[in-house]
């Protein structure tokens, strides 16, 4: 079972990253951040689903 709380704080972490960058003025780099966050959040997900079905 994916650990959805590990999930939850990846994405959260870096939506305030990204907010963050936002406000700094730096609009790539908050794009740059959630994408690679939301691969990071994906990437878990499949490999904890994958090891237990």
């Amino acid at each position: 079972m994916p650990d959805y709380e590990k999930l939850y704080h990846l994405m959260l972490n870096a939506s305030e990253d990204a907010l963050a960058a936002l406000e700094e003025g730096d609009p790539v780099r908050a794009r740059e951040i959630l994408i690679f966050a939301e691969r990071r959040a994906e990437e878990c997900y499949l490999e904890e689903t994958e090891l237990h079905p």
